[in-house]
């Protein structure tokens, strides 16, 4: 039994310590507060948990007899390091290629872009049109302002797909502007909590908890919603400054 003990814990140090560089590196890289939340990846982060940190050790206390020839455990413990490192890459790119590069202010709403949402030919549009917005695989999470293109037939065009499910502005680089220069246009659309339309009623209350907690007017038009994979949250700014005071989950 000692024997058993002793391989399920280094096999369980292992495990944790490669799967929490992953997810420290990917989180303070890209998924700080509120990424993570909006991009829900949460399903992904369960299942790689769930084998490389549970079904692995568990598998090798099963297989790690102290009797078992040396070759034959050396054996199946290779194949089971071989099918956490599967899911472990697996679950990895998945994350990564979900990372939000973006989040971006466009019409009335503030909207968290990730990499899969932008083709690649718009990735080689926006390095042509406008570098300084393109996005690189190294690039972090930036604030941008994403606003429809003055030409009204290339803004139907973009209308319509966004409409029947295509590319929206949000995800074309090579329209992107500076966040600073879209504060205006920002401010125009704060609203009083009571009237966004992306909440329910109990959201609003447990919302508005949150807010008077956070020493934070609940009346004053100063919010804007803030969308992604996951459930909106609540992006609250100072009106004057137009400063990001908060941005609070609604669950």
């Amino acid at each position: 039994m000692n024997f058993r003990l002793k391989a399920f814990g280094l096999h369980l140090l292992a495990s944790t310590v490669a799967l929490a560089l992953i997810f420290g590196t990917l989180y303070f890289g890209w998924y700080r507060w509120p990424g993570w939340y909006l991009a829900d990846v949460s399903h992904v982060v369960v299942v790689m948990a769930g084998v490389d940190v549970v079904v692995g050790p568990l598998l090798t206390f099963i297989v790690a007899g102290p009797r078992k020839p040396r070759r034959e455990l050396t054996r199946d413990i290779m194949v089971i390091v071989a099918i956490q490192l599967f899911a472990l890459i697996y679950g990895t790119m998945s994350v990564w290629n979900g990372r939000p590069l973006y989040y971006a202010f466009s019409e009335n709403l503030l909207q968290v872009v990730q990499a899969y949402d932008i083709d690649p030919s718009e990735w080689e549009l926006a390095r042509q049109q406008k570098s300084e917005f393109a996005p690189h695989w190294y690039s972090l999470p930036r604030w941008i302002w994403a606003p429809l293109p003055q030409d009204s037939a290339e803004r139907n065009r973009i209308v319509a797909s966004a409409i029947g499910g295509g590319a929206d502005v949000i995800s074309m680089p090579r329209y992107f502007k500076p966040w600073d220069a879209g504060l205006r246009a920002l401010r125009a659309q704060l609203k009083r909590l009571d009237d966004q339309r992306f909440f329910s009623g109990a959201e609003k209350q447990r919302l508005k908890q949150r807010m008077r907690a956070a020493g934070l007017a609940t009346d004053q038009p100063d919010t804007i919603p803030m969308t992604g994979r996951g459930r909106p949250v609540l992006a609250v700014l100072d009106p004057t400054s137009m400063r990001m005071t908060s941005i609070i989950r609604a669950d």
